[in-house]
Protein backbone atom coordinates (compact mmCIF):
# COMPACT_ATOMS: atom_id res chain seq x y z
CA UNK A 1 0.00 0.00 0.00
CA UNK A 2 2.58 2.22 -1.33
CA UNK A 3 -0.07 4.95 -1.95
CA UNK A 4 -2.16 4.12 0.64
CA UNK A 5 -5.34 5.10 -1.34
CA UNK A 6 -7.45 2.89 1.03
CA UNK A 7 -6.57 5.30 3.84
CA UNK A 8 -7.51 8.12 1.77
CA UNK A 9 -10.43 7.10 0.46
CA UNK A 10 -11.36 6.79 4.14
CA UNK A 11 -10.50 9.98 5.64
CA UNK A 12 -12.17 11.30 2.96
CA UNK A 13 -15.24 9.99 3.96
CA UNK A 14 -14.56 10.30 7.28
CA UNK A 15 -13.68 14.08 6.54
CA UNK A 16 -16.97 14.39 4.61
CA UNK A 17 -15.24 14.69 1.20
CA UNK A 18 -16.63 11.52 -0.12
CA UNK A 19 -17.62 11.57 -3.85
CA UNK A 20 -16.65 8.30 -5.19
CA UNK A 21 -16.02 4.52 -4.28
CA UNK A 22 -12.55 2.73 -4.16
CA UNK A 23 -12.67 -0.06 -7.43
CA UNK A 24 -10.84 -3.23 -7.26
CA UNK A 25 -10.18 -6.04 -9.35
CA UNK A 26 -8.43 -9.60 -9.41
CA UNK A 27 -6.59 -11.38 -12.24
CA UNK A 28 -9.13 -13.68 -12.48
CA UNK A 29 -12.24 -11.04 -11.60
CA UNK A 30 -13.36 -7.11 -13.07
CA UNK A 31 -13.43 -4.52 -12.11
CA UNK A 32 -15.82 -4.05 -9.14
CA UNK A 33 -16.78 -0.83 -6.79
CA UNK A 34 -15.92 -1.15 -2.89
CA UNK A 35 -18.68 1.14 -1.52
CA UNK A 36 -16.94 3.27 1.05
CA UNK A 37 -19.75 3.96 3.28
CA UNK A 38 -20.03 -0.49 3.74
CA UNK A 39 -16.81 0.20 5.77
CA UNK A 40 -18.74 2.18 8.08
CA UNK A 41 -21.36 -0.06 9.11
CA UNK A 42 -22.78 -0.65 11.96
CA UNK A 43 -23.40 -4.00 13.53
CA UNK A 44 -27.06 -4.69 12.40
CA UNK A 45 -25.21 -3.86 8.61
CA UNK A 46 -22.71 -6.51 9.13
CA UNK A 47 -23.23 -10.02 7.89
CA UNK A 48 -24.19 -12.92 9.96
CA UNK A 49 -20.51 -14.17 9.98
CA UNK A 50 -19.25 -10.85 11.18
CA UNK A 51 -21.97 -11.05 13.92
CA UNK A 52 -21.50 -14.27 14.91
CA UNK A 53 -17.15 -13.37 14.73
CA UNK A 54 -17.99 -10.78 17.35
CA UNK A 55 -20.32 -12.64 19.66
CA UNK A 56 -17.98 -14.59 20.10
CA UNK A 57 -15.06 -12.38 21.72
CA UNK A 58 -13.81 -12.31 24.69
CA UNK A 59 -11.19 -11.12 26.59
CA UNK A 60 -8.76 -8.64 25.57
CA UNK A 61 -9.45 -8.43 22.07
CA UNK A 62 -6.80 -8.01 18.79
CA UNK A 63 -8.44 -6.12 15.42
CA UNK A 64 -6.32 -7.48 12.84
CA UNK A 65 -6.26 -5.43 9.47
CA UNK A 66 -8.86 -2.70 11.37
CA UNK A 67 -9.88 -0.81 8.52
CA UNK A 68 -12.16 2.06 9.39
CA UNK A 69 -13.01 0.37 13.21
CA UNK A 70 -16.30 -0.62 12.42
CA UNK A 71 -15.56 -4.40 14.43
CA UNK A 72 -13.59 -2.64 17.33
CA UNK A 73 -15.57 0.51 17.84
CA UNK A 74 -18.58 -2.19 18.44
CA UNK A 75 -16.56 -4.23 20.90
CA UNK A 76 -14.73 -1.05 22.21
CA UNK A 77 -18.88 -0.22 22.74
CA UNK A 78 -19.36 -3.22 24.41
CA UNK A 79 -16.98 -2.64 27.16
CA UNK A 80 -14.54 -5.26 25.65
CA UNK A 81 -10.36 -3.49 25.71
CA UNK A 82 -9.47 -3.80 21.93
CA UNK A 83 -6.25 -2.52 20.42
CA UNK A 84 -6.56 -2.01 16.25
CA UNK A 85 -3.82 -2.45 13.95
CA UNK A 86 -3.60 -2.13 10.26
CA UNK A 87 -0.83 -1.23 8.09
CA UNK A 88 -2.75 1.57 6.13
CA UNK A 89 -1.80 5.15 7.86
CA UNK A 90 -5.20 6.92 6.69
CA UNK A 91 -7.23 3.67 8.39
CA UNK A 92 -5.87 4.34 12.10
CA UNK A 93 -6.24 8.06 11.78
CA UNK A 94 -10.18 6.98 10.79
CA UNK A 95 -10.33 4.67 13.78
CA UNK A 96 -8.82 7.77 16.14
CA UNK A 97 -11.19 9.94 14.87
CA UNK A 98 -13.89 7.53 15.30
CA UNK A 99 -12.90 6.95 19.39
CA UNK A 100 -11.40 4.13 19.16
CA UNK A 101 -8.95 3.95 21.97
CA UNK A 102 -5.86 2.14 21.06
CA UNK A 103 -4.82 1.94 17.43
CA UNK A 104 -1.70 1.65 15.85
CA UNK A 105 -0.18 1.54 12.13
CA UNK A 106 1.66 -2.07 12.55
CA UNK A 107 1.63 -5.35 10.59
CA UNK A 108 0.49 -8.53 12.41
CA UNK A 109 3.93 -9.73 12.43
CA UNK A 110 5.47 -7.35 13.68
CA UNK A 111 2.74 -7.33 17.35
CA UNK A 112 4.22 -8.71 20.26
CA UNK A 113 1.16 -8.30 22.56
CA UNK A 114 -0.15 -11.34 23.60
CA UNK A 115 -4.30 -11.41 23.43
CA UNK A 116 -7.63 -13.64 24.60
CA UNK A 117 -8.97 -12.77 20.80
CA UNK A 118 -7.52 -12.04 17.40
CA UNK A 119 -10.39 -11.30 14.74
CA UNK A 120 -9.08 -11.49 11.34
CA UNK A 121 -12.38 -10.22 9.13
CA UNK A 122 -13.33 -9.18 5.84
CA UNK A 123 -11.33 -12.13 4.72
CA UNK A 124 -9.04 -12.54 7.41
CA UNK A 125 -6.62 -15.03 4.92
CA UNK A 126 -6.03 -12.35 2.59
CA UNK A 127 -3.03 -11.02 5.06
CA UNK A 128 -1.00 -14.36 4.82
CA UNK A 129 -0.74 -13.24 1.46
CA UNK A 130 0.09 -16.36 -0.26
CA UNK A 131 -0.40 -20.44 0.51
CA UNK A 132 3.23 -21.16 1.57
CA UNK A 133 3.49 -18.33 3.88
CA UNK A 134 -0.04 -19.43 6.13
CA UNK A 135 2.20 -21.34 8.40
CA UNK A 136 4.61 -18.95 9.17
CA UNK A 137 1.65 -16.64 9.82
CA UNK A 138 -0.30 -19.00 11.95
CA UNK A 139 3.16 -19.83 13.90
CA UNK A 140 3.39 -16.33 14.79
CA UNK A 141 -0.40 -16.30 15.68
CA UNK A 142 -0.44 -18.94 18.24
CA UNK A 143 2.08 -16.68 20.31
CA UNK A 144 0.13 -13.81 20.56
CA UNK A 145 -2.40 -16.14 22.06
CA UNK A 146 -3.29 -15.99 25.85
CA UNK A 147 -4.27 -19.38 27.33
CA UNK A 148 -7.35 -20.27 26.45
CA UNK A 149 -7.18 -17.89 23.37
CA UNK A 150 -9.00 -18.16 20.03
CA UNK A 151 -8.29 -16.56 16.44
CA UNK A 152 -11.67 -15.97 14.77
CA UNK A 153 -11.09 -15.65 10.87
CA UNK A 154 -13.66 -15.86 8.16
CA UNK A 155 -12.67 -16.36 4.35
CA UNK A 156 -14.06 -17.93 1.13
CA UNK A 157 -13.27 -21.24 -1.14
CA UNK A 158 -13.32 -19.28 -4.72
CA UNK A 159 -13.05 -22.74 -6.16
CA UNK A 160 -16.71 -21.75 -8.14
CA UNK A 161 -14.95 -18.72 -9.96
CA UNK A 162 -12.97 -21.36 -11.83
CA UNK A 163 -16.07 -23.45 -12.80
CA UNK A 164 -17.13 -23.42 -16.30
CA UNK A 165 -20.57 -23.71 -18.24
CA UNK A 166 -20.30 -27.49 -18.31
CA UNK A 167 -20.08 -28.06 -14.29
CA UNK A 168 -16.51 -28.24 -14.76
CA UNK A 169 -13.15 -26.30 -13.38
CA UNK A 170 -10.54 -24.90 -15.81
CA UNK A 171 -7.85 -24.40 -12.95
CA UNK A 172 -3.99 -24.95 -14.07
CA UNK A 173 -3.11 -27.89 -12.16
CA UNK A 174 0.74 -26.82 -12.88
CA UNK A 175 -0.18 -23.12 -11.24
CA UNK A 176 -0.17 -21.79 -7.84
CA UNK A 177 -3.21 -23.18 -5.60
CA UNK A 178 -6.08 -21.08 -7.16
CA UNK A 179 -6.54 -19.10 -3.80
CA UNK A 180 -3.59 -16.97 -4.54
CA UNK A 181 -5.08 -13.87 -6.14
CA UNK A 182 -2.99 -10.28 -7.78
CA UNK A 183 -4.90 -7.21 -5.94
CA UNK A 184 -5.96 -4.46 -7.21
CA UNK A 185 -7.04 -1.35 -6.05
CA UNK A 186 -7.61 2.67 -7.65
CA UNK A 187 -9.11 5.20 -6.03
CA UNK A 188 -10.29 9.14 -8.06
CA UNK A 189 -8.01 7.44 -11.01
CA UNK A 190 -4.86 6.62 -8.80
CA UNK A 191 -3.63 3.02 -9.20
CA UNK A 192 -1.91 1.14 -6.15
CA UNK A 193 0.73 -0.65 -6.27
CA UNK A 194 -0.49 -4.58 -6.58
CA UNK A 195 -0.84 -6.71 -3.55
CA UNK A 196 -1.29 -10.71 -3.07
CA UNK A 197 -4.12 -11.90 -1.62
CA UNK A 198 -5.24 -15.08 -0.59
CA UNK A 199 -8.44 -17.26 -0.34
CA UNK A 200 -8.54 -20.18 1.96
CA UNK A 201 -11.12 -23.14 1.38
CA UNK A 202 -11.56 -24.01 5.08
CA UNK A 203 -9.66 -27.91 4.59
CA UNK A 204 -6.83 -26.34 3.45
CA UNK A 205 -6.67 -24.11 6.52
CA UNK A 206 -7.31 -26.99 8.97
CA UNK A 207 -4.78 -28.62 7.53
CA UNK A 208 -2.74 -26.06 7.98
CA UNK A 209 -3.48 -25.48 11.50
CA UNK A 210 -2.91 -29.26 12.60
CA UNK A 211 0.83 -28.89 10.97
CA UNK A 212 1.52 -25.69 13.65
CA UNK A 213 0.11 -27.55 16.53
CA UNK A 214 -3.28 -25.87 16.64
CA UNK A 215 -6.93 -27.33 16.51
CA UNK A 216 -9.29 -25.30 13.74
CA UNK A 217 -12.60 -25.39 14.41
CA UNK A 218 -16.04 -24.52 11.84
CA UNK A 219 -18.02 -22.09 13.24
CA UNK A 220 -20.89 -20.95 10.37
CA UNK A 221 -20.73 -21.35 6.53
CA UNK A 222 -22.20 -18.03 4.85
CA UNK A 223 -24.71 -18.27 1.66
CA UNK A 224 -21.55 -17.47 -1.11
CA UNK A 225 -18.74 -20.10 -0.29
CA UNK A 226 -17.29 -18.07 2.94
CA UNK A 227 -17.00 -19.28 6.01
CA UNK A 228 -16.34 -18.71 9.82
CA UNK A 229 -13.50 -20.47 11.63
CA UNK A 230 -12.54 -20.54 15.10
CA UNK A 231 -8.73 -21.19 15.71
CA UNK A 232 -7.44 -22.10 18.76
Amino acid sequence: MEKDLFGKALLDYQNGNYTEDIITSTNISDADELPIPYLFRSFKDMPKLEQKALQLCKGSVLDVGAGAGSHSLYLQEKGFTIKAIDISEGAITVCKKRGIIKAEVKAILNETQTFDTILLLMNGTGIFQELQQVAMYLKHLKKLLNPEGQILIDSSDIKYMYEDEDGGFWMDTTANYYGELDYFLSYKDEKEKPMKWLYLDFNTLFTACTSVGLQCELITEGAHFDYLAKIY
